[in-house]
């Protein structure tokens, strides 16, 4: 008898595991809101973006003309937020991608921005879409 208990809690706990694997892997494998780049204060900032619930990717067609200091952050309206700074570019061009501070809501914003803080410029916004 103790070992069919045995057997049976074990099996429950595989199920409930699998369970949590699997709504883990939909999630994780979700598509984010998208937008494409526009340049801003006499910059050429072009390519897409995708902004999902922790990161930040440039795609391949993403591509800045150079700034000093460029960085990436989020904002909504044309408003950029500071506090949302995601780090410095890393490359002028290409695939890259930037990890969402914890405590930033994504939901909050719907533009990506390529900033220059040197200057406190934007180089470039992305308005997203659904």
């Amino acid at each position: 008898m103790q070992n069919r208990r045995q057997i049976l809690n074990l099996a429950a706990g595989f199920a409930a595991a699998s369970v949590l694997a699997g709504s883990a892997t939909a999630w994780a494998g979700s598509k984010g809101r998208t937008g494409k780049f526009s340049g801003l204060s006499n910059h050429v900032t072009t390519g897409k973006a995708e902004l999902t619930s922790s990161s930040v990717v440039l795609f391949n067609d993403f591509s800045l003309d150079g700034a000093p200091d460029a960085r990436v952050g989020l904002g909504r309206n044309g408003k950029y937020d500071a506090g949302t700074d995601l780090g410095a570019l890393k490359n002028l061009k290409g695939k890259q991608s930037y990890r969402v501070k914890n405590g930033v809501n994504v939901s909050d914003y719907n533009e990506i921005y390529i900033w220059c803080r040197k200057f406190n410029v934007p180089l470039g916004v992305a308005k997203l879409g659904n």
